[in-house]
Formats: structure tokens, sequence, C-alpha cells
């Protein structure tokens, strides 16, 4: 089958984040046969996971899928990967999102794009829904973890993934520092 690899951004991000025109730029020079689907997901999460369903039941017949989740992507991935076992790549993913994510509810505007949404209670309810409270495909998974993360407790997803695969950096931020070292081996991993 062909490969495809579905790049999930995180919350209040897009298509345009770092990480993902990383991928793009390497799968175009490297990689060119690969299909990269990068999903400008919708704000709230039950319609992002009904999104990402639709686009995985669009391609599952004909591609060999590889995930690749930053964030609240990683949180996404988690779930797309139990659900259906794809191999997935997690870099500093939310673990526990709908606690982390309870002290910006009310009015957002996404950086990237410029929409403006409100973040309610249910949504909350809504991330609860798509947790995966064990991991049931650890070898199908990588953790890319950086201790320096400003804004997600590095050491839920090294206890939460600490079966599967696990890079585990000192220092660096959010963001994750230095990515652009990880393609070759993110694709290798995926099997794409």
């Amino acid at each position: 089958m062909a490969p495809l690899l579905l790049y999930i951004h995180g919350f209040n991000s897009s298509p345009l984040s770092a990480k993902a025109q990383q991928m793009k730029t390497w799968c175009d020079v490297h990689r060119p046969d690969i299909k990269l689907e990068v999903p400008r997901l919708a704000c709230y999460p039950a319609d992002a996971a009904s999104q990402l369903e639709q686009l995985v039941e669009r391609y599952k017949g004909d591609y060999c899928i590889g995930l690749v989740g930053s964030s609240l992507g990683g949180y996404l991935s988690t779930w797309l990967n139990n659900k259906y076992g794809f191999r997935a790549a997690l870099v500093n993913p939310a673990v526990k999102p709908y606690a982390l994510l309870a002290d910006y509810l009310g009015p957002q505007q996404n950086p990237y794009t410029g929409e403006q949404y409100l973040l309610e209670p249910h949504h909350m309810d809504e991330l609860k829904a798509l947790d995966t409270e064990f991991i049931t495909h650890p070898d199908s998974i990588w953790l890319l973890q950086q201790e320096g993360d400003e804004v997600l407790d590095y050491k839920q997803a090294v206890s939460k993934y600490q079966h599967c695969k696990q890079t585990v950096e000192a220092g660096g931020d959010h963001a994750f520092v230095g990515f652009d070292r990880y393609p070759a081996e993110i694709i290798q991993f995926l099997g794409l």
C-alpha cells in the first residue's frame, strides 16, 4: 500500500506550525512518494475527532497510515493508535488536556488562522471521551519528549508511555527544539 503521513497539530495551532512544515519539507525532498495530510483541525474536540475519523476512513483501505501528533495532536494520535493500530510518533504530547485546558475556558483566538471561538466546560467532556486509559499497542508508539516543556508536565507523558519507545531530552521547550533532527527516523519508525 502507498504511504500516508497524517500530521496532527496541537491546540490553537494549524498546518502552518513549524513541525508540520519541517515534516512537509523533509518528505518533499527525501520521500515525495509519501502522501502528507495535515488537516486544519476544528477548534472543538468532538468535531476534530470526527474530522480525523472521516479522513482515516477515506484513506485506510488504500494507504499505510502513520501518525505524527504534537501536543493535543499527540493525545488525538494516541486515540487513533488505540482505535486503528496506526504507528504514531508523539511530540511533547498532552496527557490530560481536559485538566490543562480548563484554565483556557472562554474566548479563544487561533494565532495562526485568526479564528475566534468559545471554549466551554462541555468541550472538556468531549476531550475526556477521547482519553485512552491503557496503551494497547505500546510497541507502535514513539514518545519524543523534552523535559523543558513549559506548557506540559513532561513526567506525565514519560509515565503514560513507559512501555513505549522513548526519546527524552533534557532542556528544550514545548515546541520541541531541534525537531528537524528527527523526520527521517520518524518515517522509518512509522514504517512508511
